[in-house]
């Protein structure tokens, strides 16, 4: 892992944003980590634009909100691209140059012109994963594409640590009375109700971390 990331999670109601940050947030600090975690959505509701900012150092971080200036992006659905639903436009809006950007799209998005000279301007580095497919193919429910994208992420970044991940993701599904929101709960509720045990979800979910790192590629300008 480089010295900091600051990343900018996007996406839509219902595909769990809020929880990927929590529980990348709780795994970066079961490494000894430094970590802020800041949720942002509006109405909530179903197919909604969210957004969650997550920063994780090794020395003390002090900044706090939104990241207007992420190392790293992670676009849950090709519609925060297509459709324009995000809060942030164009979406790679603020990323630093050479920073690293993660689609969950089973093929490469056909962007104009203009957003690929950009991106090839940052040198961004654009990572496709076909999170959803890969949440349905492995735990039979698209409501692991959040997991499908952390193991985007640790495929790339190698931290937070898998057994560092295993742990939040045990202390998250649990038991953890961790509340971020209404919509949220219901969520956690839902996933749980997919699987026996949590222990088999969790054994699933490594599985879906894994299959999605292996199912990455990348895009050139």
């Amino acid at each position: 892992m480089t010295e900091k990331m600051s990343i900018r999670m996007s996406g839509l109601g219902g595909q769990g944003v809020v929880t990927a940050a929590h529980i990348l947030g709780m795994a970066a600090y079961k490494d000894d980590l430094q970590v802020t975690v800041n949720p942002f959505f509006g109405a909530e509701k179903r197919l909604a634009p969210a957004e969650s900012y997550v920063r994780i150092a090794q020395e003390p971080i002090y900044e706090r909100g939104e990241i207007l200036y992420p190392s790293l992006i992670m676009v849950f659905h090709p519609h925060v691209i297509t459709m324009g639903k995000s809060y942030t436009m164009p979406f790679f809006d603020g990323l630093e140059a050479g920073g690293t950007i993660i689609i969950n799209s089973a093929s490469a998005l056909d962007l104009s012109e203009e957003e690929r000279d950009n991106l090839a301007k940052l040198d961004a580095q654009v990572h496709y994963v076909p999170a959803s497919e890969v949440a349905m193919g492995v735990s039979g429910t698209h409501l692991s594409t959040n997991i499908a994208m952390l193991g985007a992420l640790y495929r790339i970044q190698q931290r937070p640590s898998l057994d560092a991940l295993e742990s939040a993701m045990v202390e998250r599904f649990g038991g953890s009375k961790f509340v971020a929101s209404g919509s949220t709960a219901a969520l956690d509720d839902a996933v749980k109700e997919k699987f026996a045990k949590v222990s088999q979800m969790i054994e699933k979910n490594l599985e879906v971390i894994e299959k999605a790192g292996e199912s990455m590629f990348q895009q050139t300008h």
